[in-house]
């Protein structure tokens, strides 16, 4: 029997999705993702200098941390303190390289940008909905240096955005929730640019194998999904056609 859906939608169907720019005060650029029941609060910060392997290289840099609230899940999580979880270190690595990708850093010049994503609720996809939303508080804040004088030029020359899909009953699911995830027999990420072209995929089987033909059919839902969440990540940001020099 093929798999229903919890909450009714069909297979190729994102769950319901919302950007609210401006959450935070202080913040360059800050955005609260929503999508589904899972909620990311996205900010982004600047500081002068880099790294020391980039100091005097007259290029800057974009890290990213990711944490998750104790109250985020149905069952309190302890705070992650002075150890990371092997979790967190691998999706803000993710995070990182996933936005780095947008960026012309000669043009950022010797400048880091920091990215926070902080979980505030989790229905699964908190990884693809940190980047999708990540992306946006990006726009914002470097819409804010140039507004400031910080920057003489937008530094971004790409859009990024990430969704999860996977295998239910042998049948390709988009953007999972908690309950699908778990029961994914293939649980896939993937993250892509503007052009629909691949930065990152990261897929396991967790029962059995997939076939290639059934990857396939995963990216291509990917792709659907992702090209929805492209437009609605330009509709989140106002001044789209003057900020971005996209190729």
């Amino acid at each position: 029997m093929a798999w229903q859906r919890p909450d009714g939608r069909n297979p190729y169907e994102l769950r319901p999705l919302s950007f609210s720019p401006n959450f935070t005060r202080f913040a360059p650029g800050s955005v609260l993702a929503k999508c589904g029941d899972t909620q990311v609060l996205c900010t982004v910060s600047v500081t002068e200098g880099v790294p020391r392997f980039l100091t005097g290289s007259g290029k800057g840099w974009l890290t990213a941390e990711y944490r998750m609230l104790p109250s985020a899940t149905q069952q309190r999580q302890e705070r992650e303190l002075l150890k990371l979880s092997g979790r967190t270190q691998e999706i803000q690595r993710l995070i990182g390289r996933s936005l780095r990708a947008a960026l012309d850093f000669e043009v950022l010049g010797e400048r880091t940008l920091t990215v926070d994503a902080d979980v505030l609720q989790a229905d699964a996809g908190t990884r693809t909905t940190a980047i999708t939303g990540g992306f946006v508080a990006l726009a914002h804040g470097i819409s804010q240096l140039l507004q400031r004088g910080v920057l003489e030029r937008s530094p971004l020359c790409g859009q990024v955005a990430a969704v999860s899909v996977g295998l239910l009953e042998s049948e390709a699911f988009l953007d999972l929730n908690y309950i699908e995830d778990v029961a994914a027999t293939v649980d896939f990420n993937v993250v892509m640019n503007h052009n629909l072209g691949i930065i990152e995929v990261q897929g396991t089987a967790e029962d059995g194998s997939f076939s290639r033909q059934q990857l396939n059919q995963l990216l291509d839902i990917a792709e659907k999904g992702i090209q929805e969440l492209l437009i609605a990540q330009r509709d989140a940001i106002p001044n789209w056609n003057t900020l971005f020099a996209l190729g």
